[in-house]
C-alpha cells in the first residue's frame, strides 16, 4: 500500500492526451522536462475537454500525488545522469554563474560542495565533464542560484560555461521516504486489475501536471473491460497499441510493488476506455497526420514571427541559436500563442492613455448619459429577501430565474487570486459559494447551465480537482470550460532603439509575460469556439463576473432588467465602490459579445510601471540585469473599456445602495 506517494519524476515527459480531464486554454509550457534519449518536449500545450463519463466523475477522490522532477539522462556510454540545472548566465565579476534550477531538491543539490558534471556542445559533439562545487547561494528574489566553480575565477571563464546542463550522478539520486516513488522506477512495471489479477498492460511514461500524476499505460491484448465492453484488437507483437491514462491516486492504485515491479489498479468504469484510439489508421496515416500537425506548427511559428518583426521585436529569437531542444521548443510555444493583434494594440496604446483607466470616473460620467438605470437595495441579495423587500424588481428576478431555468444563461467566472501555494487559497471560498442553492442556481437547475472559468495557469489543475471532487457541483461536465487568462509580454518602458519597447526575457528562452486584466476575458472566450458552443446550447446571456466582487453568483433581478428593457449590456455596480474594476459583474446578450470578441481593438489598454529583472544580449554574450526602479510596463486592458463604442440606450446600468 502506498499511504500518500510522492511521485519523484525520472523520466522525460510526454504529452498529455487530448481528451482527458477538461478543456482549456493552451498552458504554459512545463520548465522541468530534459530531454534524454528519447525525449519529448514538455513544452507541449494540453486541451483538455472536459467530457468524463458520468460513473468516472463520481469515483474520482483526493489526488495525493505530487510532482517533483529530476530527469535521469541516459548516455550512450550506458552511465547515468541526473539534469539538475542550466547555466544560464554570468554573475558579477568573480566567475559565478546563474543556474536555473531542473530539480525540487535545489538546497542539496547547489549549496554542497563536491563533484557535479557539466554537458555541453563542442564543435557538434555533446561532451560531459567534471567540474568541482565550491558554494552556492540562492538569489534572491529570482528563481534561480549562484553558484562558484572551482577554477573558474573570471567573467571570460564563466561565460564559457554559460549554455552547459548542469549534472549529478545517478547514484546521488536523494532517498525517498516510505510511499514515495521516482517516475523512472515505475517506468516498464506491469499494470494488474486488482480484483481478478489479469494484467493489463505496462507502464510507459508519466506525466506530471502538479497537482496529479498520470500513467501513460499500454494495453495488452485481450482484456476485458470493467464496463464489459469489446475487447482491444490484437496485434501482432501480443499488444494492443492502445494506450491509456490512469491517475496515480491511493483510489485507483491502491499497491505498487517495486519488488516484483507491479501496480495493481482498481479502475472505475469507464477510464480504461476513455483515450482507447477508435480509428483504424495505420501507422503510415499516423505519421502523416503527425506531419501535418508539425507543418501546421511551423506556419504558426513563421506568422508570428513575421509579426514580431514588425513590431520590432526579433531579439526574442536570439534563443533560438542555443539551447537544447526542449528549450527551443518552449520558446516557439510562447511565440505563437502570443496575440499579436492584442499586442499591437497595447504598445500603441501605451503613448495615447499613459495613465489607469479609472472605471469609476468613467462610470460616474456614464450615469448622466445612460436611459435605464435601477437603484436597489443590497438587502434583496441577502438569502432571507422575500418579495416584499423585493416589491416592483420581485417580476425581475422571476424573469432573470426563469431564464436560467431553461439554460438561457452561462455563467463567466473569472478567478484572478488563487495562489500556487495552498495556503491562503480563495478555493475553500469558491468551494463553498458554488455550494450555496441562492448564488449559482438550484442544483436541479444547474444541469442545463453552462459555467466557464478563467484562471490564472497555475490554477486550472486546483480547480479542476475541486470539480471532480464535488461532482461538479451539480453542473453538466460537458458544459463546463477551463481557460487560461489572457496574457500579454512584459515591455520596458523606455523606448529602445527604432523607438520600440522592447519585450522583457527572463531567460534567453523564457518571455516574461502578466495578465491583460478583464478586458482580456473577452479575448478569452473568443478562444476555441466557446460562443458558437453556447449559442448551439441556446444560451442569450452570458454574465461575466469577478469572484471577488461582494456578491458572486446569479444576478437575476440584472437580467431581467436587461431582458425587460430590450438592452444589450447591463452593469452592476455599489455606490460605496472605490475600484470598480475589481469587483465586475456584467451581463451581454450573446450576439453582442461576438461583436465584441470581432472589433478587440475597441478595447484600451494602459502601462502598469513596475519592476522586473530580466537578461538581455550583449553583443555574443547573455547578460543579466537587476533595477533598482520600476523599469517595465505591464499592459492592463478594463472589460469597461469596451462600452465607450456601444450607444448609450444599449446599455443598463443597476445600482446596489445600502
Amino acid at each position: 500500500m502506498h499511504g500518500n506517494p510522492l511521485l519523484y519524476s525520472s523520466n522525460p515527459i510526454s504529452q498529455c492526451p487530448l481528451s482527458l480531464f477538461i478543456r482549456h486554454r493552451l498552458i504554459s509550457p512545463f520548465r522541468w522536462e530534459v530531454s534524454g534519449l528519447a525525449s519529448v518536449s514538455s513544452s507541449s500545450r494540453v486541451q483538455w475537454p472536459l467530457n468524463f463519463p458520468q460513473t468516472y466523475r463520481n469515483a474520482l477522490c483526493h489526488l495525493h500525488s505530487t510532482a517533483s522532477q529530476e530527469i535521469v539522462e541516459t548516455s550512450n556510454s550506458g552511465s547515468g545522469y541526473v539534469e539538475i540545472g542550466f547555466l544560464s548566465s554570468v554573475h558579477g565579476l568573480q566567475g559565478d554563474v546563474c543556474v536555473k534550477p531542473s530539480t525540487d531538491f535545489p538546497e542539496l543539490r547547489f549549496s554542497t560542495p563536491g563533484r557535479r558534471w557539466l554537458r555541453q556542445q563542442v564543435s557538434g559533439r555533446e561532451t560531459i565533464q567534471e567540474v568541482e562545487l565550491g558554494e552556492g547561494r540562492e538569489h534572491p528574489g529570482k528563481k534561480s542560484w549562484i553558484l562558484k566553480i572551482k577554477g573558474i575565477d573570471t567573467v571570460e571563464q564563466a561565460k564559457q560555461l554559460v549554455g552547459s546542463t548542469l549534472l549529478a550522478t545517478e547514484e546521488d539520486r536523494p532517498e525517498l521516504e516510505e510511499g514515495e516513488f521516482y517516475t523512472r522506477d515505475l517506468i516498464g512495471m506491469r499494470v494488474i486489475l486488482k480484483e481478478t489479477g489479469e494484467l493489463v498492460g505496462t507502464v510507459v511514461n508519466v506525466f506530471n501536471s502538479g497537482a496529479s500524476d498520470l500513467l501513460q499505460v499500454m494495453l495488452v491484448s485481450f482484456i476485458d473491460m470493467p464496463n464489459g465492453s469489446a475487447k482491444p484488437e490484437v496485434a501482432s507483437n501480443g499488444q494492443s497499441g492502445s494506450l491509456v491514462w490512469v491517475p496515480f491516486v491511493e483510489a485507483i492504485v491502491p499497491d505498487v510493488d517495486l519488488r516484483r515491479r507491479e501496480l495493481k489498479i482498481t479502475p472505475p468504469k469507464g477510464l480504461l476506455e476513455l483515450n482507447l484510439r477508435c480509428d483504424e489508421r495505420s501507422k503510415k496515416e499516423r505519421r502523416q497526420l503527425a506531419w501535418k500537425e508539425r507543418k501546421k506548427l511551423q506556419k504558426r511559428l513563421v506568422a508570428a514571427k513575421r509579426k514580431l518583426y514588425e513590431l520590432g521585436q526579433q531579439h526574442v529569437f536570439h534563443g533560438f541559436a542555443s539551447g537544447e531542444k526542449s528549450q527551443r521548443s518552449s520558446l516557439t510555444e510562447q511565440i505563437i500563442v502570443i496575440n499579436t493583434k492584442l499586442f499591437q494594440q497595447a504598445l500603441q496604446n501605451i503613448e495615447i492613455f499613459s495613465r489607469r483607466w479609472n472605471v469609476t470616473e468613467q462610470m460616474n460620467e456614464a450615469r448622466a448619459k445612460l436611459l435605464h438605470t435601477l437603484k436597489i437595495s443590497e438587502d434583496c441579495f441577502i438569502h432571507s429577501a422575500n418579495e416584499c423587500m423585493l416589491q416592483e424588481n420581485c417580476i425581475l428576478q422571476q424573469r432573470g430565474l426563469f431564464f436560467l431555468s431553461k439554460g438561457k444563461l452561462a455563467f463567466c467566472l473569472v478567478i484572478n487570486d488563487i495562489q500556487k501555494s495552498t495556503e491562503n487559497s480563495s478555493l475553500p471560498l469558491l468551494q463553498k459559494l458554488l455550494c450555496d442553492d441562492h448564488r449559482f442556481g438550484k442544483k436541479e437547475d444547474r444541469h442545463s447551465v453552462p459555467l466557464v472559468l478563467v484562471c490564472p495557469t497555475h490554477a486550472i489543475e486546483p480547480l479542476q480537482k475541486l470539480f471532480l471532487d464535488h461532482d461538479h457541483f451539480a453542473f453538466n461536465s460537458q458544459k463546463v470550460w477551463f481557460l487560461e487568462e489572457e496574457k500579454l509580454p512584459i515591455v520596458s518602458n523606455s523606448l529602445e532603439e527604432q523607438k520600440k519597447h522592447k519585450i522583457l526575457l527572463e531567460s534567453r528562452w523564457q518571455i516574461l509575460q502578466s495578465p491583460v486584466g478583464s478586458g482580456g476575458v473577452i479575448s478569452s472566450l473568443s478562444s476555441q469556439g466557446i460562443l458558437e458552443d453556447l449559442a448551439v446550447m441556446g444560451v442569450e446571456y452570458i454574465q461575466i463576473f469577478n469572484a471577488n466582487t461582494r456578491y458572486v453568483g446569479n444576478n437575476s433581478v440584472l437580467l431581467g432588467f436587461v431582458d425587460s428593457q430590450e438592452v444589450e449590456i447591463g452593469i452592476q455596480i455599489y455606490k460605496d465602490a472605490e475600484d470598480m474594476e475589481e469587483s465586475y459583474n456584467m451581463i451581454f446578450h450573446m450576439n453582442t459579445l461576438k461583436k465584441l470578441t470581432k472589433q478587440l481593438d475597441k478595447l484600451r489598454f494602459y502601462p502598469v510601471p513596475k519592476l522586473n529583472s530580466y537578461v538581455e544580449k550583449a553583443g555574443k554574450d547573455w547578460i543579466s540585469v537587476v533595477p533598482s526602479f520600476p523599469n517595465s510596463y505591464e499592459l492592463r486592458s478594463s472589460i469597461y473599456s469596451c462600452l465607450n463604442s456601444w450607444p448609450s440606450d444599449k446599455i443598463c446600468l443597476m445600482e446596489i445602495t445600502q
